[in-house]
């Protein structure tokens, strides 16, 4: 009977998996995050529960013995959602923890391949939309644009935003995924639920009530229980920490 780990779909859930496939003695041959889990008869399915302790031990163990270009490519590898990436994943890591920091020379490598394949696509889609994202404005205050990419690319492209829309608030909405940044105005960016009940409200919310809802948004989208300021400090590139609410604590 294979193995197959079943995860809440977070980049910390993918690190414990990563964890548990080393502690284990069940090795998995597929991982699967809940959302997309379709059962089958061939795996025996584990549950694995996120363990912000465990992921820090693998974040340490990737940035000292690969290095931390390795962390970066692999959690924009992760932003795929594709059905093999978190497996790709582990391999890709089980085979840098055996050359180091020389795992990315291995460019012939099956597993080396296999996620650079993935994070050039997710990269090549953010790169793409950074021309085609249109955006139309809510009630003379907000900007607001949909998107439905096939990875999913919110966290990339909203430096970009960011930067060239720095005066203004705008809200960039995955309508596939129910998500959307959401910028302020001021230089911060949030990445947050939005469902399209919660569009409608921005959109049809009269020029009196807008800013109340606004402030009311961003001030109840945070799962306290949820923060990790110094993981999630981790997990994105340092050139974006400028931008993310959960990061401006020092």
């Amino acid at each position: 009977m294979f193995i197959k780990y079943i995860y809440d779909g977070t980049f910390e859930g993918l690190l414990t998996c990563i964890y548990e496939a080393y502690y284990s003695k069940y090795k998995p041959e597929k991982i699967e995050a809940s959302k997309r889990h379709v059962p089958d008869l061939i795996h025996q399915e584990i549950t694995i529960e996120t363990s912000f302790e465990h992921a820090e031990v693998v974040l340490s163990a990737i940035e000292s013995k690969i290095s931390k270009a390795v962390l970066e490519k692999i959690y924009i590898a992760y932003l795929s959602e594709s059905s093999d990436c978190e497996i790709n994943i582990l391999n890709y890591i089980r085979l840098g923890f055996k050359l180091g920091s020389n795992l990315e020379l291995h460019m012939h490598n099956k597993f080396v391949i296999d996620v650079n394949t993935i994070y050039s696509r997710v990269l090549k889609e953010a790169h793409l939309l950074l021309g085609f994202i249109r955006f139309k404005s809510i009630n003379d205050q907000i900007l607001y644009s949909s998107i439905e990419p096939d990875n999913n690319i919110l966290t990339i492209i909203a430096p970009h935003f960011a930067e060239r829309f720095s005066s203004e608030k705008w809200i960039i909405n995955d309508v596939k995924r129910k998500l959307a940044v959401l910028y302020d105005g001021t230089s911060k960016w949030v990445l947050a639920p939005f469902s399209t009940d919660t569009s409608k409200k921005f959109i049809d919310s009269p020029d009196s009530e807008y800013e109340h809802l606004w402030r009311n948004y961003f001030k109840t989208i945070a799962i306290k229980e949820r923060e990790n300021p110094k993981l999630q400090k981790r997990l994105m590139p340092k050139r974006y920490w400028k931008h993310i609410f959960e990061t401006n604590n020092d």
